[in-house]
């Protein structure tokens, strides 16, 4: 088996990059939902000392001092751009995994009389030359170890121009490279786990890969056995053609400002079942149950607080938005209490099964909904998600998430597309 994972640099500050070039060379940073936490940052910003998830409001000064650009994450710009670039690099191999919105595994079986580096430098090539995004590539036997190369390859510790072969390396310079590199930035290996490793004696990759798999199978578990047989060149873990179904659907937001009316939650409630319910319907699953929540700030504790859930259980199963509207504004009409500043609402979609088995309830005749929720996926798949969408979800949506530093949605409007002047 061999493995090729590509990773998208800093993508969301490259993906803002390609439309805005002035942000070329200056330290940039992506805000979470409402403006609140960095969740990518360029190069630039992290020399300054930036950290992954640190509070904007504790970033003014810094960025005041040295001109760091703040934006808000645009999502359906992301979005559109890791499609794209998904697409070039599909046709750079016969399977291809993606594995989140900036990194797909490649499966090189059958590129012997390649020269994999060569292949490499030219999907990296095509994807900048493409769409502009900048990706590095780490190739390796094993997934665990093709995410490792990918890292060195971006942080330059192994390979050049972007790539790092494993193949190309041999036994002792691998195993010198893998004493230098911290057992955290294995994957599958979290902080939690990076803490008990270390405390074992345990720090870097080399230490893991020599490690005892079946004492660290009984302390830990048939996880980090199958990791340290990776680290070895023994693949266990397959590339995913088609993506494993949820178990679970989950969609909530904080709120922009504080919400303490019923038909505000209402509405930011009936929205999130809208999102949760396509989701549901593309991955060709019916809920048994709806679980709404709300919640204030536990960071306000100067505010009365508030925290509930409610769990719905449905007639039948059933991916019909109306239907799963309706459940969850009964639920949410029992749980919501005058006199609280809501700053959090969501929506969980539960006890997923198969559209396709079906099984009615005798004494509950439900409606035949299937035509319709196929013409609001098609129109909304055509011109934008909410653009057909109950009533009961509002128009003004006061209570919507914050995004005052929002670049346009260049490639998904049609009014935000970009025009040159001749």
């Amino acid at each position: 088996m061999s493995f090729a994972l590509i990773d998208g640099n800093n993508f969301y500050v490259s993906c803002e990059r390609v439309f805005d070039p002035r942000l070329e060379g200056r330290p940039v940073i992506i805000l979470s939902n409402n403006d609140g936490c960095a969740v990518s940052r360029s190069n630039e910003a992290k020399a300054l000392g930036v950290r992954m998830g640190a509070p904007w409001f504790q970033l003014r000064d810094l960025a005041h001092k040295h001109g760091i650009v703040a934006l808000s994450s645009n999502y359906a710009l992301y979005g559109d751009m890791s499609r794209r670039m998904m697409s070039i690099l599909a046709q750079y191999a016969p399977d291809q995994e993606i594995y989140s919105i900036d990194e797909c595994f490649l499966g090189m079986d059958g590129f012997g009389h390649f020269d994999r580096v060569v292949h490499a430098r030219q999907m990296r090539r095509q994807v900048m030359q493409w769409i502009g995004i900048p990706v590095c590539v780490g190739i390796a036997d094993t997934k665990t170890l093709s995410k490792l190369a990918n890292h060195c390859a971006k942080k330059g510790l192994a390979g050049t121009d972007g790539v790092c072969d494993f193949g190309q390396l041999s036994e002792g310079d691998r195993n010198h490279l893998f004493s230098q590199i911290e057992v955290g930035e294995i994957w599958g290996v979290g902080p939690q786990l990076t803490r008990q490793l270390s405390a074992r004696g345990i720090g870097t990759v080399e230490a893991l890969r020599t490690a005892d798999p079946k004492v660290l199978r009984r302390e830990f578990s048939v996880t980090m056995e199958r990791i340290i047989a990776e680290l070895n060149g023994e693949s266990c873990v397959d590339l995913e053609d088609v993506a494993s179904a949820r178990q679970q659907i989950l969609s909530s937001r904080s709120f922009g400002t504080y919400v303490s009316d019923l038909a505000s939650l209402e509405e930011a409630v009936a929205s999130y079942v809208g999102i949760a319910a396509a989701k549901l319907r593309h991955q060709g699953s019916i809920a048994g149950r709806v679980q709404v929540f709300i919640r204030t700030s536990p960071f306000r504790q100067d505010l009365p607080q508030h925290a509930q859930a409610v769990t719905i259980p449905l007639p039948t199963p059933s991916d019909d938005t109306l239907l799963l509207t309706r459940a969850a504004l009964w639920g949410l009409q029992r749980i919501y209490r005058q006199g609280y500043e809501y700053q959090k609402a969501g929506v969980m979609l539960m006890n997923l099964s198969p559209a396709g088995v079906r099984q009615p309830d005798l004494f509950y005749a439900a409606r035949n909904s299937d035509a319709l929720m196929t013409v609001v996926d098609r129109i909304n798949a055509t011109w934008g998600r909410g653009t057909l969408r109950s009533a009961a979800e509002g128009v003004t949506k006061a209570w919507g998430m914050k995004r005052e530093r929002m670049s346009q949605r260049w490639t998904t409007r049609w009014e935000e597309v970009p025009c040159a002047e001749c």
